[in-house]
């Protein structure tokens, strides 16, 4: 019988001995500040997306009628007041973007601003002389107003299949 105290009381000593707390490691870890985003379209994350300045880099090389495919930040200058059917980016340099969704797929908030990140297929588009004449006349702009038109307008455009707008 004292045996059996004597193991009860050595066992009873070690369990209360014992420290449950499990050790924390210390590891130094890099913390990511998660940015809320509200989703439109495809869904899409905010990783290797091209600042303005790097997408307008891209817009130089191309042509009127070439695409590529990209992702990229911008800053919402403007959102269509009807229904969210297109939107314009500040691209710096007085540069701006006229974007419009795939497929009229999903639309913007009317009163959407601040900064997107979007992905899709980037563009330039050549309005012709003569068009920009007539846009000029039908606007009632002066005959000295409509003869100083003498260059194409060059135009960059994006369709958006997913955008990410920051909360």
């Amino acid at each position: 019988m004292k045996k059996i105290i004597l193991l009860f009381a050595i066992s009873l000593v070690a369990f209360a001995c014992k420290d449950d707390s499990k050790t924390a490691e210390v590891t130094v870890e890099e913390t990511k500040q998660e940015i809320a985003y509200a989703s439109f379209g495809k869904e899409i994350n905010d990783t290797d997306a091209l600042t303005s300045a790097e997408m307008m880099e891209q817009y130089k090389t191309l042509k009127a009628g070439d695409t590529i495919t990209s992702k990229v930040k911008g800053k919402i200058i403007e959102v269509c007041s009807k229904k969210g059917c297109w939107m314009t980016l500040d691209m710096g340099d007085e540069n701006q973007v006229m974007v419009k969704f795939k497929d009229y797929g999903f639309f913007m908030p009317l009163n959407a601003e601040g900064d997107v990140v979007m992905t899709g297929k980037a563009f330039v588009s050549e309005t012709p002389v003569e068009e920009l004449r007539h846009y000029a006349e039908d606007a009632g702009k002066t005959a000295e107003e409509i003869a100083m038109i003498t260059d194409p307008k060059f135009e960059y455009g994006f369709e958006a299949d997913g955008v990410l707008l920051k909360q």
